[in-house]
């Protein structure tokens, strides 16, 4: 309670550091835009795919071959976005935060040059380096943003602003399916357009970054700057006492320097980190593999099969309903807190994937059921958006402190792009072996992942960086009562279960 006291100055919210924030958060946006972009031309992108073909070959692609084409464009964007994760734990080493999502956005200029100017230089393969290019600087932004957010926020609200990640994610997708209808940006015409519009974003980012300050935690811990970042704190602030910060900040830089630096391999060796690296992998697991991207794959079909004529203004809808409840998580992430959060979203998504499963499948008897089906979509969506789709991107940077931070970064973004990847390139074959019955192995695979949140995943609300790697050093020493089985969500823990999902839950040793 006394450092809930000490800590009530602490949240004031500037217009300076939500300035930072917002801007940090463009990164986010564009990443959600990109995503979301290439759906909506599909078939007009293909069109170009056969025009171009039958320019330099005198013949059209074959449909096999269209489609392979057109499946390297949609597939190379998570390729790129595995790179650029992986690479983010050396790029703010070596260039900082700040100036990292600088550079970054030359990728999304140089990216967005080559897909709009694709049409006019007939080349499909300006469009397949584009995507891959954008593929990189989403990557990159996955991490840098945050990270960035997390080290600038105060304690109190971190949380809350760590939200507002997942909520330019969402934001990004609905514009892009909003700019993509057909009297807008997706017509035959305009197509090259659309794709190209990432590069005013990143001009608007980079304006507005220069008057964003490098993260303190940076300065002081890693450059030993603690003029400069106690300059920065206090505009961040409002105020001129920021001692306690840099008090926190230093004491953690005591800690670093009496140990190596933290590799990507060390992450796995040490005991301090083995725990916090796999709780940051499978949560990230958790938001991929809960089916998100398939349900939105499939919502299309669904909205068909219940009569929609126009099944792109349903998706709109889903997408509506995606970014109101990002907003919803994002006023009860401090309050109810990212773990109880976490649960109530996998619980949600099971329970409505069960539904989507019941009724997609005796729809055919029951053509009244489609509406149930989409009401279970967007209850799946709804449900995503309260826990699995935040809280993974930000609470990673909550787990480590300030050394293993950006390999922590890399390592669970890389995992994050990687099943996504694999998503989108499984999904479709296995619908077409499974049919609605898909679902059920979205239902396996969330109530593994609600076990192991349960039984792992600590609370971290109110708390500093420094106090929770704390919890998991200290964790260490103990012996560990959960066998290797458990984290990886098989079997249940001896352990008797903690009263309340809000209460914390004690960090043991991983085998």
């Amino acid at each position: 309670m006394e450092r809930m006291e000490d800590d009530k100055p602490k949240k004031k919210v500037t217009f300076y550091l939500l300035y930072c924030v917002s801007t940090a958060v463009i990164g986010s946006l564009q990443f959600g835009y990109n995503t979301g972009v290439i759906n909506a031309p599909e078939q007009k992108l293909r069109r170009f795919f056969q025009n171009v073909s039958t320019e330099r070959y005198k013949e059209p692609f074959s449909p096999g071959a269209n489609t392979m084409v057109w499946s390297f464009a949609v597939a190379i964007f998570s390729v790129g976005g595995m790179i650029g994760s992986f690479s983010v734990g050396a790029m703010v080493n070596k260039f900082g935060r700040r100036k990292s999502m600088l550079i970054s956005n030359l990728l999304a200029l140089l990216g967005g040059v080559l897909m709009g100017l694709s049409s006019v230089s007939r080349s499909f393969e300006m469009v397949i380096i584009g995507r891959f290019i954008i593929g990189v600087f989403c990557g990159l932004c996955t991490g840098l943003t945050p990270m960035y957010v997390g080290e600038i926020s105060p304690t109190a609200v971190r949380g809350a602003f760590g939200t507002l990640h997942q909520l330019g994610v969402v934001i990004g997708i609905l514009v892009a399916q909003i700019f993509g209808l057909e009297f807008l940006l997706g017509s035959d015409t305009l197509w090259p357009l659309l794709l190209a519009l990432t590069i005013l974003p990143a001009i608007l980012q980079s304006i507005l970054l220069c008057f964003c300050p490098e993260s303190p935690r940076y300065l002081l811990i890693v450059l030993n700057q603690e003029e400069e970042a106690r300059k920065a704190l206090v505009r961040l602030r409002g105020s001129e006492d920021v001692s306690d910060d840099i008090q926190e900040m230093k004491e953690e830089g005591m800690r670093m320097s009496m140990e190596k630096k933290v590799t990507i391999l060390e992450l796995f060796r040490s005991p301090n980190y083995r725990q916090p690296i796999t709780i940051a992998i499978i949560l990230q697991l958790s938001q991929q593999l809960s089916g998100i991207n398939a349900v939105f794959y499939y919502s299309t079909g669904i909205f068909d099969t219940a009569g929609v004529t126009q099944p792109i203004y349903a998706t709109i809808g889903a997408g509506v309903v995606n970014t109101v409840f990002t907003v919803v998580s994002l006023f009860l992430v401090e309050r109810a807190g990212r773990r109880t959060l976490h649960l109530i979203g996998l619980a949600g998504m099971a329970l409505f994937a069960l539904i989507m499963t019941i009724s997609l499948s005796l729809v055919k008897t029951t053509p009244s059921l489609s509406y149930l089906a989409i009401v279970a979509v967007f209850g799946f969506v709804a449900s995503f958006e309260m826990g699995p789709g935040p809280i993974p991107w930000f609470i990673v940077a909550e787990l480590f402190s300030q050394g293993p931070r950006p390999a922590a970064m890399a390592v669970s973004g890389f995992s994050n792009w990687t099943a996504n990847f694999l998503v989108g390139l499984g999904f479709p074959k296995l619908a077409e072996l499974c049919g609605p019955y898909v679902f059920i192995i979205f239902v396996i695979l969330l109530i593994l992942f609600f076990i192991f949140t349960y039984l792992r995943v600590p609370e971290t609300k109110g708390r500093t960086f420094d106090d929770i790697a704390q919890g998991f050093a200290a964790s260490t020493r103990k012996p560990s009562p959960v066998s290797e089985a458990v984290v990886a969500g098989l079997t249940e823990s001896k352990e008797p279960p903690p009263t309340s999902p809000t209460d914390k839950v004690p960090m043991v040793d991983l085998p």
